[in-house]
């Protein structure tokens, strides 16, 4: 996402007076903008257990910050956390996770089966999907009126010179480069990846920031007007007035699953499987779509929707869509390290 800004001290500090009453503690590490704080005081005021939010701004950060903590034993640790399907495929792998309790979680059975047993985790084992988006091309209508904008390949375009906003994200760039060319959005052959990293590099002359802490921001202010940008963002944006196109491109827009997990080294894992259940509820995940735009996968709370949000193209995009889409595959070790490369390589110029 597939995370995604309502300020760390404003969640916390709008929670003040529930959080003094609470006497178990429960620490969620997740996308800024990702958790309403209204969801967040009516769990802490029903279950007595405090939420203490920290926000990060990519699934390699993430990862970095789990593995750090696993690896040195600190006493410090997450109980909630909301990786991404590429990055909880190989949290899993490495034994980063704990195991979901089926039974401490009665409203699993509300969310939506054609997200449920996916490859990047069979029987749904380790995670509960949270929240599925797209990444696509978002264009202010208003500053670029006439701009056609089709397919990723356009962005390449000279006239969008020093222009573009990209997400600080190592796949979704390097799958923009890829269906550009006509490749594997998750092609795992070095040729490929190489072809996508050249591409990238030609892209540079048009890229102004990355940005994946609050990326519909640029957009609000001005800075931005055409660039990359996640779904739910840009509902939020549209939702804010301003006139924002969000492209599906030709070759096929890019489609990610977040998903919730309790890691292996949790201290509260009872209280996490309670705030799990919690988010499954459907009246609470209809406000959780309502309030933030993202596309909770809870058959249940989307029949709880207004017609207008129930049906948005942005947030619920149709079959034709997502079938033409591409779903962000887990990659092994060795083939990320290559894409992590060239990265390092691409950003350091």
């Amino acid at each position: 996402m597939n995370i995604k800004m309502s300020s760390l001290a404003a969640v916390l500090g709008a929670a003040l007076p529930l959080l003094a009453h609470a006497e178990e503690r429960l620490s969620v590490y997740a996308w800024a903008e990702y958790l309403p704080e209204t969801v967040l005081q009516a769990f802490t005021k029903e279950s007595g257990i405090a939420v203490d939010y920290a926000s990060f701004d990519s699934n390699e950060a993430l990862y970095a910050k789990l593995k750090l903590l696993q690896s040195s034993g600190a006493k410090e640790s997450y109980d909630v956390i909301f990786p991404s399907s590429y990055m909880l495929s190989k949290m899993a792998r490495e034994d980063m996770l704990l195991p979901l309790d089926k039974s401490k979680l009665p409203h699993f059975s509300s969310l939506e089966p054609a997200l449920l047993n996916r490859d990047f985790d069979k029987d749904n084992t380790y995670s509960m999907p949270y929240a599925f988006g797209s990444t696509a091309i978002a264009v202010n209508r208003d500053e670029l009126p006439e701009a056609i904008v089709r397919g990723w390949g356009d962005l390449w375009r000279n006239d969008f010179a020093g222009q573009l906003m990209l997400t600080d994200d190592i796949r979704e760039n390097f799958q923009m480069a890829l269906l550009s060319q006509g490749l594997d959005a998750n092609s795992e052959k070095p040729e490929d990846i190489a072809a996508a990293y050249e591409k990238l590099q030609t892209l540079q002359p048009n890229v102004l920031l990355y940005n994946s802490d609050n990326p519909r921001m640029p957009y609000i202010t001005g800075e931005t007007n055409i660039g990359l940008l996640w779904s739910d963002q840009a509902y939020k944006t549209q939702q804010d007035g301003l006139n924002l196109d969000y492209v599906y491109p030709q070759e096929g827009a890019i489609f990610w699953v977040d998903s919730a997990a309790i890691p292996a080294n949790a201290k509260a894992p009872d209280a996490a499987h309670r705030f799990l259940d919690y988010l499954m509820r459907p009246e609470v995940a209809a406000q959780i779509i309502t309030e933030l735009g993202l596309a909770v996968p809870n058959q249940q709370a989307k029949a709880l929707l207004p017609k207008d949000i129930a049906e948005h193209p942005v947030l619920f995009p149709a079959a034709s869509e997502v079938e033409n889409g591409h779903f962000q595959h887990d990659l092994s070790d060795e083939v990320l390290a290559v894409y992590e490369g060239y990265w390092i390589k691409l950003r350091t110029q």
